[in-house]
């Protein structure tokens, strides 16, 4: 079978996968030291799954507002199955290891008689009520390893495969290797992608599979050597499996869909219905698994999850929460200081500037696929903005516009090479600073919304989210952790096996640069980017 992944020169694909490797490697340790250990509505699903290979989370009732019971069917999760299905693959792998962890600490506090739980010094007062009753069960510890699985194992790797994926395309748009690695890492740590991969979240998850479905029908550059059904058949499920993950991915299903079917060009060969049969016939398997997840957890394989959920906030609201596109909501998911896309990525501006750099000297990007960015970016704004819920986002952060972080950062990615580098070297640095210290403190709802993370790593130092839940809890686990625990041992860590593994590792030589590829940026191997 031949590589997916076309040659440009034997020599420079060699060094493209190498960086490509070392590129991942580093996005996966770094995502997953900054771990968070929240308990999501998704891993009640994946636990399932796991433990019994059912839909139903009857024994974990009380425990989320986001569980609900349907009558004669049990209980269940108020959402898509798909990054749940995921996430139980590798939670599946590991739990003999889970299970017996498990057992021993609730062994041990069976024998010591213990029988209320510590105190979790929390400012939320739900979260010190999860915790108790949580302990009460017996799952405390198979939550928090539950979801560090899941995180390390299935949301890490989705977002450092997506890092990939942007240097990839990056390195074939520039012609530089260089050029592309710096602007991906900006991708994946200077952007909320660094954020929200901090657990399992399946707005970004369904954002890295949509991003791989675009590139593979766009295929720049011959970036894919898989013929064209065999694109357009994993781009439908792509399609699907956006679905599966969220209803907003109805959005991307059906414009990818109209891309496949509309574009041409010298590598299309297929007429407009075969390539809509291939594209539909690689959704279907995705969309019947949602089909089969509905009617074995409902009773009905077509309505959602929210068609059978007890009254809520603004479930009146059309239906079930989802209306028209509302004003307000649309301006807020662009400027809303506790979860605005502006506000959260500050270099998603640039993508407002991308059409104008693009026009300016040889073009990095066709027409068509720019208005593909930015119809499918606005197409999901547009459909967020009619979810009543979107509000909610205030004590999460950044997540209904998560999928589209991807395609702005594409359109903004002419404007970052083309500007001044000391403008984008300043706001490169400022959205760094901003995101790393969102990543570390979470807490997006009080105080000054996303700038409040700023300011408490400022004035209190470095953290990871994990060592300040542990550090919460006065007596749980020893003394180990009750007047907190310094991270800066594990930065360092991390920090040297990310050194060695660019240092040690066999050099990666500069992308060969064919005539389907424009040279619009060049650099030395070693120095950084050089923009035009």
């Amino acid at each position: 079978m031949s590589n997916p992944v076309a040659s440009v020169g034997q020599p420079a694909t060699a060094g493209l996968r190498a960086t490509a490797v070392r590129l991942f490697l580093t996005c996966w340790i770094v995502y997953t030291l900054h771990f968070a250990s929240n308990t999501v509505r998704e891993i009640y699903l994946a636990l399932a799954i796991g433990d019994r290979f059912s839909f139903r989370v009857d024994e974990y009732q009380g425990l989320h507002p986001d569980l609900f019971e349907k009558p004669g069917y049990g209980w269940h999760i108020n959402s898509n199955p798909g990054v749940s299905m995921v996430a139980a693959v590798p939670y599946a792998l590991l739990r003999p290891a889970i299970d017996a962890a498990v057992r021993r600490v609730n062994q041990a506090r069976a024998s010591s008689g213990v029988r209320e739980p510590p105190v979790y010094e929390s400012p939320w007062p739900m979260a010190r009520e999860f915790y108790a009753e949580a302990w009460r069960r017996g799952l405390d510890v198979k939550f928090g390893l539950a979801a560090f699985v899941m995180q390390s194992l299935a949301m890490a790797p989705s977002s450092a495969g997506g890092v990939v994926l942007m240097f990839l395309l990056l390195a074939r748009l520039f012609g530089s290797q260089t050029t592309a690695l710096w602007l991906a890492l900006l991708y994946g740590f200077a952007t909320p992608v660094f954020f929200r991969t901090g657990y399992l979240n399946h707005n970004l998850m369904l954002g890295h599979f949509v991003f791989f479905g675009l590139l593979l029908v766009w295929n720049p550059a011959g970036m894919f050597s898989w013929s064209l059904p065999t694109r357009t058949f994993l781009a439908g499920a792509t399609g699907g499996a956006a679905v599966l993950f969220d209803y907003s991915g109805v959005v991307f299903l059906l414009g990818l869909f109209l891309y496949a079917v509309l574009r041409r060009g010298p590598d299309v060969e297929a007429t407009p219905v075969r390539t809509a049969l291939w594209y539909a016939l690689g959704a279907a398997g995705p969309i019947l698994l949602l089909w089969f997840y509905q009617w074995r957890s409902f009773g009905h394989p077509f309505y959602p999850a929210q068609h059978w959920m007890p009254p809520v906030a603004w479930k009146d609201q059309g239906y079930h929460g989802m209306g028209t596109p509302q004003p307000d909501l649309f301006v807020a998911l662009g400027f809303d200081y506790r979860f605005g896309l502006f506000p959260s990525g500050p270099l998603f501006l640039f993508a407002l500037a991308g059409p104008w750099f693009n026009r300016r000297g040889r073009r990095l990007l066709a027409g068509r696929e720019m208005a593909v960015l930015a119809g499918l970016s606005l197409g999901l704004w547009l459909f967020a903005s009619g979810i009543h819920y979107t509000r909610l986002q205030f004590n999460t952060g950044i997540r209904y516009l998560a999928p589209a972080f991807p395609l702005l950062f594409v359109l903004a990615a002419p404007a970052l090479a083309r500007l001044p580098r000391r403008i984008v070297y300043f706001c490169s640095v400022a959205a760094l600073a901003h995101s790393w210290c969102l990543a570390m403190y979470r807490d997006v709802e009080r105080g000054l919304g996303l700038a409040e993370p700023l300011v408490r790593v400022l004035t209190g130092g470095f953290q990871l989210p994990v060592l300040t839940v542990l550090s919460r809890m006065k007596g749980a686990y020893g003394d180990y952790f009750a007047e907190g625990v310094s991270p800066l041992p594990l930065f360092a860590l991390a920090a040297a096996a990310i050194y060695g593994l660019w240092r040690w590792a066999p050099g990666s030589p500069p992308l060969e640069v064919g005539s389907d590829a424009a040279p619009v940026a060049r650099a030395s191997r070693s120095g950084p980017p050089t923009l035009c």
